[in-house]
């Protein structure tokens, strides 16, 4: 790709600090009405243009727009290569990254560079907008500024946030155990399973305590290879044998993320074993999370989810399922055998689970 690159004027000209870049994909924050009325992206420069507190920030500021801005739901893995390999490139000429995003799949995007980037020691902070920069009452401007100051954000010279994180409405999530959950009121996100790392009011409240800790000397490393041969079925009272089968039997799908009832529930027909058993032995790997954006999976807890360990079902813990895709995803792209794949998808990789 060929990405225009544009430098901020900001306060930080004169003052020679810290420096953000700014990657903008896309998304309703930076979306005009067309003609028929419908929101189409638009040039980012237009996008700062409105928001001219920037130039107060002691902080230097690079915009790198994509060439074509993305509506959310179009985002792909070639996407989420982009933004890694932005990100790896640019790591050693900037003190941290914000990335402008659609709302729709940001808590996908968030995981994949999670990730994708092992390693990371600085600040990735996506944010956004429920509304337009253009309208009155838009949320832009202050999830942008505030994600620009967290990104900048040092302890003695470390960064505080050394993780990928979301930004959105006065919160800071990690990004990997986020879920966008409302579609049309401000607080958009939230993170049922993983407490708030920022709280922003008068002051930026960090919960210091559970922040990302230093990761020493380890260099930042990016992982670009993910399957796309991976398929999510949430499971409902109903479902047929048929459908069911038809769904396993799908060709060259090598990876599940089954979403089940509450604690991982499924019906007890021994049909429904029995077609997830086989999919299990054609070397299907089966992740099972909760359909609850609370929830945890406990196999055993009830009888209907007794059997799932015992055919080689992987129990995803508490894991969103944006995450449980995207992980799944990662591990079928670095070719490891499926036993070794389900030895890793039980075990925490980037704070994603417990």
């Amino acid at each position: 790709m060929n990405y225009k690159i544009v430098k901020i004027r900001t306060s930080h000209d004169l003052s020679g600090q810290r420096s953000i870049l700014i990657i903008y994909t896309g998304g309703t924050i930076g979306m005009v009405h067309d003609e028929t009325g419908s929101l189409v992206p638009f040039n980012f420069i237009k996008v700062m243009e409105r928001i001219p507190e920037l130039s107060k920030i002691e902080v230097g500021l690079t915009v790198i727009s994509f060439p074509k801005p993305i509506d959310s739901s179009n985002v792909s893995i070639r996407d989420w290569q982009a933004l890694g390999y932005i990100i790896y490139e640019n790591y050693d000429q900037y003190d941290g990254f914000v990335i402008l995003h659609g709302t729709d799949t940001m808590a996908y995007s968030a995981s994949a560079l999670s990730f994708m980037l092992e390693g990371l020691a600085k600040p990735v902070i996506f944010t956004g907008a429920q509304i337009p920069i253009g309208n009155l009452r838009s949320d832009a401007r202050e999830n942008l500024i505030t994600a620009i100051e967290i990104a900048a954000d040092q302890r003695n010279g470390t960064p505080l946030i050394r993780e990928v994180c979301i930004y959105f409405n006065f919160e800071l999530f990690r990004g990997n155990r986020s879920q966008k959950v409302k579609s049309s009121t401000f607080a958009a996100f939230e993170s049922q399973n993983y407490p708030l790392l920022a709280e922003v009011g008068m002051d930026i409240n960090y919960n210091e305590a559970i922040l990302a800790a230093p990761n020493g000397l380890v260099p930042l490393r990016l992982h670009q290879d993910l399957d796309d041969n991976v398929a999510l079925l949430k499971i409902f009272p109903g479902l047929n044998k048929a459908v069911l089968e038809s769904i396993l039997g799908c060709k060259n799908l090598k990876g599940l993320v089954m979403e089940t009832f509450g604690s991982g529930n499924i019906p007890n027909e021994p049909w429904f074993i029995e077609c997830l058993k086989k999919a299990v032995a054609n070397q299907i790997i089966i992740l099972n999370v909760s359909q609850c954006s609370g929830g945890e999976v406990i196999h055993g807890r009830y009888e209907t989810s007794k059997k799932l360990s015992e055919i080689g079902i992987i129990s995803g813990g508490n894991i969103t399922t944006e995450s449980a895709i995207i992980k799944l995803m990662l591990f079928l792209g670095s070719k490891k055998s499926p036993e070794i794949i389900k030895n890793l998808l039980v075990n925490p990789m980037n704070g994603e689970m417990d």
